[in-house]
């Protein structure tokens, strides 16, 4: 499995930059800002300059190209209920219910594309990690689809590897939402410190295992049923410059507000930020080792200094695990070897990651591992007809 693994791994790498170019200058998505997010060593992650965030560009991007291809049929509204097999065990096409309830078969070469089980709370999550029941999703709640696979021959890896990612807004309208949007870890990229009791307690770019492991030292509280924590993410004039186009959108959706030091907090609070200007500015060292402050500029800290503030908890937000792909995005049998017909790509196919993952590896492998995938789909239908 490690050398798989690596070969996984090797593939990713060194099909990122063709994957960046081909959304950029083929498809026409803007991923011009670059950015550092925790657990890296270097500013590495692509977003680009407006408000959408880059998934949504990218598939917002795709889909317009899509629908302007006569022979691409969106269907919505229908639910994927078994996948067909020939005799000799390849698969043939699936089984899908449609939005009147009809039962209908569609035939052809199968590529997965359908996410993890972060938000299948009472299904494969509960099985796979009962601990984290309670915990808010930054998913919906729909059942994971890596059983339908299994079905058919398909092995699993990693199920019990679930990332808690340690920032999803507690929005304060609906406090007790069990669904919360993430909060992007651009916001600690490009400056953002974390607040809890009005105290700084972590290296916010560490990485997202360590900062949730910190945040939860204390005991969450519980608001109808719901764990989380009161942590506070704050952002200063200049980080929020840098990432305008998130914060904009936060504001607009109440996840933040605009606020004053001396609204947020007492004279602890403004020690706290105080300390965190003085390490950005280089005048101290960080007391949590932090070495990049992003685009921090606010130098003297004082009541009336205005900050961009928003309350986060961590959150389910993604799942390592699933169904087990080679580097041809493949989907592989208990024994190894491939079944045909059926290709796998994104959170459902599992092994890349290991235990945990960065930010930013998540849509890279969507991208990377579709491509792939459908040229492989492409490959087998000019066989077939050859």
């Amino acid at each position: 499995m490690r050398e798989r693994r690596e070969d996984l791994i090797r593939t990713l790498t060194q099909k990122s930059k063709d994957a960046i170019y081909w959304l950029v200058d083929e498809k026409g998505v803007d991923l011009s800002k670059v950015a550092r997010l925790g657990g890296h060593s270097r500013a590495r992650t692509h977003r680009g300059a407006g408000r959408t965030p880059p998934g949504a560009a990218i598939v917002t991007a795709l889909l317009k190209e899509l629908n302007e291809h006569p022979k691409f049929t969106l269907l919505t509204d229908s639910s994927v209920t078994r996948v067909l097999r020939r005799d000799g065990g390849t698969v043939a096409g699936v089984e899908y219910t449609n939005a009147n309830g009809e039962r209908k078969e569609i035939y052809g070469p199968v590529v997965f594309a359908t996410g993890g089980f972060a938000g299948d709370s009472k299904g494969m999550l509960e099985q796979y990690r009962p601990d984290l029941a309670g915990f808010p999703s930054t998913n919906e709640a729909w059942p994971g689809s890596a059983p339908l696979l299994t079905e058919v021959g398909a092995q699993l890896v990693d199920m019990d590897m679930v990332q808690v990612h340690p920032t999803g807004f507690v929005d304060p309208k609906e406090p007790g939402k069990i669904v919360k949007f993430l909060a992007a870890e651009v916001l600690r990229g490009e400056g953002g410190l974390m607040l809890r009791n009005g105290e700084r307690f972590v290296n916010e770019l560490g990485t997202r295992q360590h900062v949730t492991d910190k945040i939860m030292e204390t005991k969450p509280d519980e608001v109808d049923g719901v764990k989380q924590w009161d942590i506070s993410i704050v952002l200063d004039e200049g980080a929020y410059q840098a990432a305008k186009g998130h914060i904009d959108f936060y504001l607009f959706k109440g996840l933040m507000k605009k606020s004053t030091v001396g609204e947020l907090g007492g004279e602890n609070t403004r020690k706290a930020i105080q300390d965190f200007a003085d390490a950005a500015s280089g005048r101290t060292r960080d007391l949590f080792g932090r070495t990049s402050f992003g685009n921090w500029q606010l130098n003297d800290v004082a009541p009336e200094s205005v900050v961009y503030v928003g309350r986060v908890t961590p959150v389910v937000h993604f799942t390592m695990g699933g169904v087990v792909i080679n580097e041809r995005a493949e989907v592989l049998d208990k024994a190894g070897q491939p079944i045909g017909g059926v290709w796998a790509a994104g959170e459902v196919s599992g092994g890349i990651h290991g235990a945990n993952r960065l930010g930013g590896s998540s849509l890279l492998e969507c991208v990377v591992y579709g491509r792939i995938a459908g040229e492989q789909v492409a490959k087998s239908l000019r066989q077939l007809a050859a």
